[in-house]
């Protein structure tokens, strides 16, 4: 049984976003602002990808969105094929989905789900990727319509 824990989103499916819209709006029981340290953000062909490293010192804005808990399962699923999850350590997976410490705009730490480029996307984009200044998909260049 997989841990309910509440998912860090921070791009397409952050408030506001197309895919906040489509897979997220209604289904939640809160939705707060939260950051991700220890990671960076890449720009990717219309979403992000979120490379964890803590050499960096960088940290990911985002949101720790929770589920309603009787929509939780199925949304877990639903974004699990979204971002092209299979399992974990799965050698299709785009992204893998683990649980980390997350800061709320209060300062509190709360452990939620992140999806994180899986670890061939990430050297990647760690050797060849552009990194989004300042960790924030919202706030990048050319962010509208986000």
């Amino acid at each position: 049984m997989t841990e309910q824990l509440p998912l860090f989103v921070y791009g397409t499916l952050r408030p506001g976003g197309h895919n906040h819209d489509l897979f997220l709006a209604g289904r939640t029981s809160a939705e707060e602002p939260a950051t991700l340290p220890g990671a960076l953000l890449y720009d990717g062909p219309g979403y992000p990808y979120l490379v964890e490293d803590v050499r960096e010192g960088g940290a990911v804005a985002g949101a720790c969105v929770t589920p309603a808990p009787r929509e939780y399962a199925r949304l877990l699923r639903t974004l699990d094929q979204l971002e092209d999850f299979v399992a974990p350590g799965h050698p299709r997976n785009m992204y893998e989905r683990v649980a980390r410490e997350v800061i709320l705009a209060d300062g509190t730490a709360t452990r939620a789900w992140v999806y994180v480029a899986a670890d061939g996307l990430a050297r990647d984009l760690a050797a060849r990727g552009r990194r989004i200044a300042g960790g924030d998909w919202c706030g990048r260049a050319g962010a509208a319509g986000v």
